[in-house]
């Protein structure tokens, strides 16, 4: 029959000297004590810590201990449940043996793993950051690169802007235009002083003026003054 007590105090005793700077005893019946775990050094001296809680059951080690974490430094919730999680699995691969050594022993396995990959989150985060601040740099001096898709989109947007600022300038004419007297149409358009003329060149209506019949107008003894002053009778007197 096992002698699950005196199994319990040999490797309390055991347990006592090995971590002797971190082991306490917290009661005797049942047997709760205390042993605190840290992590390597890791990168800049960072650390990680727990300080694991153990209660001896009856039929221990047939049966696992109780544990819980009574508290810790720079792990985070996750990080908690995963170490619970572990001393799940270890326990379950050790009844029948005393397994706090072996459980303390994971646990510290557990706590550098964490920092490494406290350390490895940290490096992909500064190595995405340079990546994505290089991109930026590249974007910043050399513009976007011309692709077929976004040269189309560009060239339909940049020609429905021109055709909406077309439209708006049109629309800005005829209206002014509609508000314009006609001298102040005469004004802005030049066109229309020789309209007049343009248009008897293109119909072919050409003018003629015969200036001989004006030759001798100064030799003729005009009176206008004179109430009685005819030009037509004038005509009719040298026919």
């Amino acid at each position: 029959m096992t002698d699950y007590a005196e199994e319990q105090i040999n490797e309390l005793e055991a347990i006592e000297s090995i971590y002797e700077d971190s082991f306490t005893v917290l009661s005797e019946k049942p047997t709760s004590f205390t042993i605190t775990v840290n992590s390597d050094a890791g990168k800049d001296h960072e650390m990680v810590e727990a300080t694991l809680k153990f209660t001896y059951v009856e039929k221990y080690p047939d049966e696992p201990p109780l544990w819980e974490i009574d508290s810790q430094e720079n792990l985070e919730d996750s990080d908690l449940e995963d170490i619970l999680t572990f001393l799940q699995q270890q326990a379950e691969e050790n009844l029948g043996m005393v397994m706090i050594f072996t459980l303390v022993s994971a646990v510290q396995e557990k706590l550098n793993e964490i920092v490494d990959q406290k350390k490895n989150r940290r490096e992909e985060e500064t190595e995405r950051k340079e990546r994505e601040a290089e991109e930026a740099e590249k974007v910043a001096f050399q513009g976007t690169v011309v692709t077929i898709e976004n040269f189309l989109a560009w060239k339909a947007k940049f020609e429905a802007e021109m055709f909406e600022l077309k439209r708006k300038k049109q629309k800005e004419i005829e209206e002014k235009q509609n508000k314009l007297t006609g001298k102040q149409l005469f004004e802005t358009d030049h066109n229309l002083d020789t309209s007049d003329i343009q248009f008897l060149e293109d119909t072919g209506n050409n003018v003629e003026v015969d200036e001989s019949l004006f030759q001798d107008i100064d030799d003729l003894d005009l009176d206008e003054d004179d109430p009685d002053f005819d030009p037509l009778a004038m005509g009719s007197d040298e026919d």
